[in-house]
């Protein structure tokens, strides 16, 4: 966390300069661009990832996206200017939950790309994606209590679940920090690329999904998010009834034709 001024009131324009989006065919890259502020999520950042993210996910064009900071950072944490006067209700009037709902609730694929500190909401940014790819100068933390609080955006529950009770415990309860390694060890990070390559070996990764059949890779994620939420019998039936609701589906054909003749399919998303 981090303790800079903010304007409680996001401004469009000022927005859209706190992220940069790139394209490439069909991946987009969104990369937070404070960096004198080591990229502080105020509400003007929270809404610049948002409306970002939004964006993207109505393109049609636009099939995977990646989420990443610079090389000494991902994400320092919130603006806790905007929070340290505000009781309760203020709080809840703010509504810090929807600047995040574009994130949480996308519709592609989304891929962290991490060098440097994830910490608080940066690493509740971090876990709202698919998968987080880290180069070894990544650290992860949630020290919220350190502060008076806890945090409010997923990062108790994805922590848990992603690492374990005792893991996720010892980081909330003592504001420790997970390092890169340790977090690929645990299964916080998908994958742990060379130093600085982080955002090259995600890039690479999000090419990969964007290039899949779109009603399967929508499928696949909604099943990988619903079901440890739901008891196995019920998740298994979920599983069920996706995979055979994709057999209705060209790209299906599609696939399994080309794998057959021993070619690339060209998958059109129907």
């Amino acid at each position: 966390m981090t303790a800079e001024a903010t304007s409680a009131v996001p401004d469009a324009h000022a927005a859209q300069t706190l992220v940069r989006v790139e394209c490439n065919g069909p991946v987009a890259t969104v990369t937070l661009d404070r960096p004198a502020k080591r990229n502080a999520l105020d509400l003007a950042m929270r809404a610049a990832i948002a409306q970002a993210v939004a964006r993207l996910d109505a393109d049609a064009a636009v099939r995977a996206i990646v989420i990443t900071g610079g090389d000494t950072v991902f994400a320092a944490g919130a603006d806790l200017n905007l929070l340290v006067d505000k009781g309760a209700q203020q709080v809840a009037d703010i509504d810090l939950g929807q600047y995040w709902t574009p994130v949480a609730r996308c519709g592609k694929p989304v891929i962290a790309a991490v060098s440097g500190f994830a910490l608080g909401a940066g690493c509740e940014l971090a876990m709202m994606c698919d998968f987080i790819v880290a180069d070894p100068s990544a650290r992860f933390g949630q020290p919220e209590l350190a502060v008076g609080i806890m945090p409010g955006a997923g990062g108790t529950q994805r922590l848990l679940r992603a690492v374990g009770r005792p893991v996720a415990a010892m980081l909330l309860l003592t504001g420790e920090q997970l390092t890169a390694e340790r977090a690929f060890q645990l299964g916080l990070v998908a994958e742990l690329a060379p130093e600085g390559q982080a955002l090259a070996r995600a890039q690479a990764l999000a090419l990969k999904a964007a290039r899949m059949p779109p009603k399967a890779v929508r499928a696949t994620r909604a099943v990988l998010r619903q079901g440890p939420d739901l008891p196995l019998d019920a998740a298994l039936a979920l599983e069920n009834r996706e995979f055979l609701l994709l057999f209705d589906t060209a790209d299906k054909t599609e696939g399994m034709r080309a794998f057959l003749d021993k070619r690339r399919p060209e998958f059109k998303g129907e």
